[in-house]
């Protein structure tokens, strides 16, 4: 599904959620011979099982009704994990200050890795800016795989 017609989708499904909920990332992958729809949705102090089954409730409704997606499909309504990825310019405003992990698709300066503290976007949709071992380094975001927080245990 084009990115074109996920942003279609996120705002049809967006009055699904509660006030204080968030949509935090929408995709539709095929994994064997079946599509999935994932919508991961997070709200402050974190989700209980009523709030999924609610929300999944109100988007069926949305997408029976609407009917956008022409193939069948599994829905799949979760938080995002401790470990979620940060793609939207919110979620780098959110999570400055925390301690993420960058990974490129191209080495820079001979590695694709790297960890730090977020210190967050140069300017909006702009580069992804963190401090590694005592230096800032700026990220391109078309040279970003994913950019995750990091979870110590």
């Amino acid at each position: 599904m084009a990115k074109k017609n996920l942003q279609e989708l996120e705002k049809l499904i967006q009055p699904a959620l509660e006030e204080e909920m968030e949509l935090v990332d929408l995709e539709y992958v095929k994994e064997g011979p079946f599509f999935y729809l994932r919508v991961f949705i997070d709200k402050e102090g974190g989700l209980n099982i009523e709030d999924i089954t609610n929300v999944t409730r109100e988007i069926n409704i949305i997408l029976d009704r609407e009917d956008p997606i022409e193939e069948q499909y599994f829905l799949e309504v979760s938080s995002p994990g401790l470990d979620r990825a940060l793609k939207k310019d919110r979620d780098f405003v959110r999570e400055k200050g925390k301690e993420v992990e960058v990974r490129l698709y191209k080495p820079k300066d001979g590695r694709k890795t790297y960890e730090g503290r977020l210190v967050g976007l140069e300017e909006e949709g702009g580069s992804i800016v963190i401090e590694a071992e005592d230096k800032v380094v700026s990220f391109r975001r078309e040279d970003v795989a994913i950019v995750k927080l990091k979870i110590d245990f």
